[in-house]
């Protein structure tokens, strides 16, 4: 029989081989030809139906498209999964920065993450169709796809969380920051007044059960203006900063010292249990202040300041009063001299009111034309001729008539009008010397400077323009300034007095004796004139200190050709001692009080002198 031919083999694949899988690879690498393609209609897709967002978190979106189709479409291709976590990587970096940013919400790039995956679908069924892959291959590319985008959405929502809990951390913080600002002084770290407001009234409701007292000092420390004015604000905030840590050393773990703006502290305690507890821990508090505060970048400016300090004690107050009653005590310790401390003690509040409206009535003394100058004469002791004036400044007060000088030029100092009141005085003595001038009488005319003045530049403008406006000559005006105030700013003063001197006025260093200077400073600042303060000149007869200091100044004068002028010579044994010693000039109630501008040439004419 005949024998059939032989069938053709069947083709057997290889042993391993998953066509599935090699059609699931077909499909990747088709997706991954097609990339620009799925982000370009996913662009158009989110843009057409969803929210407007800036240009550059649009080009971030863009970017993520572009990475999460490379790496789905290089996955599903075949390709190592580190590739894949690479642009998974680059992805969540990405959504960071959107997230932090807080560019657009999170169910914005959640829809678009969706519209994404569903252009990938879209694309992988068209690749499927058009390469007739097993159906099973084109399930297995979607559940590739589906689990990138469900790890996708996984790492969005744990960058959107994560900015979140930092957003509320940052909140959290910010919140404590404006909490302590609020409550502290940002400067020092101290509390503030309201803070310490708050427990001193803590502390006086225990005390109105406890019956234990409580003490506020109120410390301010003087001159604080000058050193702002001089040093810089720099400089001012480092002494500030210096002065807090110093005075937070001296108070006990239960007070609390705060700052209440400007150059005021607080030191607010209870249960103090000496009688005197209130002085000795304001002698505590200026102690602290004594040594010198290191100031500058390299502490380079070596300053010591002073305070004065007002204390006040009570149970039974408000917070608000008993801070006010400390606040009136330290007037009360500034208006004695500074650098101390005074307790407050009932009818300091009237003085203090008063004081308020001398203040300010003062204000308006210069507009209102109730400042006026009268003129000390000052005479050559060999001869007993009237070499010269001094101008002094009234005030004559609408109600109160003639108001003390020693009332109100501290006055004036502390409010800063000393400036502009001294500009005026320089102005109308000089314009007043220039007439007697002009009249005939060989005048000098010597004027006060505070300070303030001393403070600043302008001074020395200013006495150049006056002498310009008035046509007084240089050599009849003298500039007269307090040895304290000389050794303030010793350097910026030498300077100043140097520029004036260069001028042609002479200077002259008023109530010497009563300050620090030393025959260097004298020589540094050059002066014309020494004038003898009157604690020295008084009793000279029974003044044995008066006279040792008399007899020094007057040599040293005769050494370094400096006149010496004696303050407030009132008895004519007084006289004949300081003619005895040579000093050259002297002024006082035995030769004249101070006298009105219009008296002036006929105290001269009965002198001799024209």
């Amino acid at each position: 029989m005949a024998t059939e031919a032989p069938r053709a083999a069947k083709s057997v694949p290889e042993a391993g081989f998953d066509p599935v899988l090699a059609d699931v690879h077909r499909l990747g690498e088709a997706l991954h030809a097609r990339s620009e393609e799925v982000v370009a209609r996913t662009v158009d897709e989110t843009v057409a139906s969803g929210e407007l967002l800036e240009a550059s978190i649009q080009e971030s979106f863009v970017t993520v498209a572009h990475n999460s189709t490379y790496g789905v479409s290089r996955w599903i291709a075949g390709d190592d999964v580190q590739v894949t976590f690479a642009s998974a990587e680059e992805t969540s970096r990405v959504f960071g920065e959107v997230a932090a940013r807080r560019a657009t919400s999170l169910q914005e790039v959640l829809r678009r993450t969706l519209v994404w995956r569903n252009v990938m679908a879209s694309v992988l069924r068209d690749c499927a169709e058009q390469l007739d892959t097993d159906p099973d291959a084109l399930t297995r590319a979607l559940a590739t796809l589906q689990f990138a985008v469900e790890a996708t959405t996984l790492r969005v929502c744990e960058c959107f969380e994560s900015e979140r809990r930092r957003t509320d951390e940052a909140l959290a913080h910010r919140e404590e920051e404006l909490a302590f600002l609020a409550t502290h002084d940002p400067l020092t770290g101290l509390p503030n007044r309201a803070l310490i407001l708050d427990r001193l009234g803590q502390m006086l409701a225990r005390a109105t059960r406890t019956r234990a007292p409580v003490t506020a000092l109120f410390i301010d420390l003087d001159g604080f203006k000058s050193i702002n004015d001089t040093l810089g604000h720099r400089a001012g905030d480092q002494l500030l900063q210096g002065v807090a840590a110093r005075l937070q050393d001296v108070v006990r773990g239960s007070d609390a010292l705060g700052r209440l703006g400007g150059d005021e502290f607080v030191v607010i305690a209870e249960e103090l249990t000496r009688s005197d507890g209130a002085e000795l821990l304001a002698q505590r508090l200026l102690a602290a202040l004594q040594t010198p505060f290191a100031l500058g970048e390299d502490g380079e400016v070596s300053l010591t300041v002073t305070a004065s300090i007002g204390a006040a004690t009570g149970c039974e107050r408000a917070a608000d009063e008993l801070l006010r009653d400390a606040d009136i005590a330290m007037y009360r310790a500034k208006h004695d001299g500074r650098n101390r401390y005074a307790l407050f003690e009932v009818g300091m509040q009237h003085r203090m009111q008063d004081r308020l409206e001398l203040e300010m009535a003062l204000r308006g003394a210069l507009a209102n034309e109730q400042l006026r100058l009268v003129y000390q004469p000052t005479l050559r002791l060999a001869d007993m001729c009237p070499t010269g004036v001094e101008a002094l400044l009234r005030w004559e007060h609408p109600d109160r008539g003639t108001i003390s000088p020693a009332t109100f030029i501290p006055l004036l100092e502390e409010s800063g009008q000393i400036v502009e009141v001294g500009r005026w005085v320089l102005e109308q003595a000089c314009r007043q010397a220039a007439a007697w001038r002009a009249e005939g009488h060989d005048l000098a005319i010597a004027v006060n400077v505070s300070g303030r003045q001393l403070d600043s530049d302008r001074l020395v403008d200013d006495v150049r323009h006056v002498l310009e406006r008035t046509g007084l000559q240089p050599q009849a005006l003298t500039i007269e300034i307090t040895e304290t105030t000389l050794m303030r700013s010793v350097e910026e003063t030498s300077l100043r007095l140097a520029a004036i001197r260069a001028l042609g006025v002479r200077i002259a260093i008023d109530d010497f004796g009563t300050g620090y200077s030393s025959l260097a400073h004298l020589k540094a600042f050059a002066v014309d004139a020494l004038k003898i303060d009157r604690s020295f000149v008084s009793g000279l007869a029974g003044n044995r200190e008066g006279r040792t200091l008399i007899h020094a100044v007057v040599q040293l004068g005769q050494a370094l050709a400096i006149e010496t002028v004696a303050e407030g010579i009132e008895e004519a044994d007084e006289l004949s001692l300081l003619r005895d010693e040579r000093c050259d000039s002297g002024q006082g109630f035995l030769f004249a009080r101070p006298l009105e501008a219009q008296e002036i040439p006929a105290f001269v004419s009965s002198r001799g002198l024209r």
